[in-house]
């Protein structure tokens, strides 16, 4: 049993649209270092109102919502916590804006008050190690769908998180991109919470998978399954079991 701090707590989350029951009915959920959860369920089930509770961007009617230990209580504590809560929105063109690709890359690291020297450089160092250096130059508007979904991953590892929510990262992907993002992700010494419509992507990528039903989580089974990890300050890639 892991029982080091959670960074994702969540108890008894409520959430409706107006005119609809409750799509979120009394969830709980943990995720703590080194976890890998995977979340799947019907379109409306609540996954993706469940990931936009915990970036701050729905405010759920009851429940409460605790990231690195701290509980979120407004928009003060929700924009420090996501400096360390790495997002992927489900649509890439979501998540790029700038005029280059590095420019981008470097958007989140330049926010955590990094100097533009050393966004530029952490910005190289994504790109590189993701195998996309050649792209820095690109305009993010003129890559394929593939190519801005690497770009749009690479804008959040940029950004060195804690912990990395994932909303439906393979929609709309080929088969060879979604083999590079299975392999970019279990090269990643990082906790992860991934949505999905893919049961058998979240089995290459998670160590314990679970349904939502009736607004709340419910465990499923997936067998564990080997990494193989690159620490994002430096360190050597290293296998293990989870």
């Amino acid at each position: 049993m892991n029982d080091a701090e959670a960074l994702i707590e969540t108890r008894g989350l409520v959430y409706g649209y107006p005119g609809r029951e409750p799509v979120l009915r009394g969830l709980d959920l943990t995720l703590r270092p080194g976890e890998r959860r995977g979340l799947v369920g019907p379109n409306g089930s609540g996954k993706t109102t469940l990931l936009f509770a915990l970036m701050g961007l729905i405010k759920p009617s009851e429940g409460e919502i605790r990231l690195f230990g701290r509980a979120m209580t407004g928009p003060k504590e929700f924009a420090a916590a996501r400096l360390r809560l790495g997002f992927l929105f489900q649509h890439a063109d979501d998540q790029l804006f700038s005029p280059s690709v590095l420019d981008d890359v470097a958007f989140g690291p330049l926010n955590q008050g990094l100097s533009r020297a050393e966004a530029r450089r952490r910005a190289e160092e994504t790109l590189e190690l993701l195998g996309l250096s050649d792209f820095a130059d690109r305009v993010p508007y003129r890559l394929s769908g593939g190519e801005q979904k690497l770009v749009a991953l690479a804008t959040v590892l940029s950004m060195r998180p804690e912990a990395l929510i994932l909303d439906e990262p393979t929609t709309g992907l080929d088969r060879e991109t979604k083999a590079r993002i299975v392999d970019i992700l279990n090269g990643l010494d990082i906790a992860v919470l991934a949505v999905s419509h893919e049961p058998d992507f979240l089995s290459k990528i998670t160590n314990r998978l679970y349904s939502l039903r009736d607004g709340r989580l419910v465990e499923s089974t997936v067998e564990p399954h080997a990494h193989v990890h690159v620490h994002a300050e430096g360190g050597l890639p290293h296998s293990h079991d989870d």
